[in-house]
């Protein structure tokens, strides 16, 4: 017996485990029920295993169908880049990469990254939806997205870590503050001046709380915020004080008339920077070149041309206090 382990049986056995019920899965695909019960019902009986758990408010994954899922993702999603891939050999655009990240990346890190690595590939095009640290992981993890730039606090399940360094929490400050000639300071220090603070669930409000919370420490934020850009321009206009990470402002704090300063508190410096793909997945090659590229960005340096071979391929500081890449 030949198993339906691959095309149509797979796919909706994909977006039946995603939205927990096959008549969402109906609506998403645009195919009748009864033909993605009938495939469901035939994988089931060539594996000899129940792939779900019917319950009454819809479907759950049974351990066997755990299995199966992580297998299924990786060969749609390595089956959609073999075609683009083969496309590419006769067309400008045969590559897609899917990035995900969270927000601090997004407003200058990675357009430049993507925007330097388009300069060698120019065949290659990029989607970037910028989302939560643990949504970004999520997308990865599910074969929605082919890699992931975000923070972590944590080990994150299904998904491989290819580059991981510490991100500590940094104070933003204007040149002009009076704090802004110090090698350092602590919370206590900043909780006199006026300060803005991202809203809560993102991972420096997170470790923020935590120090406050383990040192008896009460911050009262002028602004609280859920955007980053508006954070950074109202701590331009208004001198209030801003917390960053170095790599989210590392290419214009200094030209916009700011310091960067380390902050005392030991809590502070349990963040890592990851670079993320999906568990077990052999990656295309213009996803491995870019992560290369990336990589080596994080690092600071201008990353050398990438050796890896990609069909689509045509041709080949400033003031302020300054950290070293590492210390991002």
């Amino acid at each position: 017996m030949t198993l339906s382990l691959h095309g149509i049986a797979l796919r909706y056995f994909v977006e039946v485990a995603r939205t927990g019920s096959i008549s969402d899965a109906s609506a998403r695909l645009h195919v009748a029920i009864s033909a993605i019960s009938r495939q469901i019902a035939r994988l089931e009986s060539e594996l000899g295993v129940a792939l779900f758990e019917r319950r009454p408010r819809g479907m759950a994954l049974s351990e066997a169908g755990e299995r199966l899922l992580a297998y299924a993702q990786r060969s749609l999603l390595e089956a959609e880049h073999v075609v683009k891939e083969i496309g590419g050999l006769e067309s400008l655009h045969g590559s897609m990469i899917k990035i995900v990240s969270s927000e601090g990346f997004a407003a200058d890190f990675l357009p430049a990254a993507m925007a330097g690595f388009r300069s060698q590939y120019p065949g290659i095009d990029f989607t970037l939806s910028v989302m939560s640290p643990g949504e970004a992981t999520r997308r990865v993890r599910d074969g929605d997205a082919d890699l992931a730039l975000t923070f972590s606090l944590a080990p994150e399940k299904g998904v491989k870590v290819e580059h991981t360094e510490r991100a500590p929490v940094l104070a933003l400050l204007r040149a002009d503050h009076p704090l802004a000639a110090r090698a350092k300071v602590s919370l206590v220090d900043l909780r006199s001046y006026p300060l803005v603070l991202p809203e809560p669930g993102t991972t420096i409000r997170q470790l923020i709380d935590i120090t406050c919370a383990l040192e008896g420490i009460l911050l009262e934020p002028d602004l609280t915020c859920n955007n980053s850009g508006a954070m950074y321009r109202y701590a331009q206009k208004s001198g209030a004080i801003m917390f960053t990470g170095l790599l989210s402002v590392r290419d214009r704090y200094a030209g916009d008339g700011f310091v960067v300063m380390p902050l005392t508190h030991p809590q502070l410096r349990q963040r890592n920077i990851q670079v993320q793909t999906m568990a077990g997945r052999e990656l295309p090659s213009a996803v491995r070149a870019f992560r290369d590229y990336l990589i080596a960005a994080i690092g600071g340096s201008r990353p050398a041309e990438s050796s890896e071979p990609n069909p689509t391929r045509k041709r080949s500081s400033r003031g302020g206090r300054v950290l070293k890449p590492g210390a991002i």
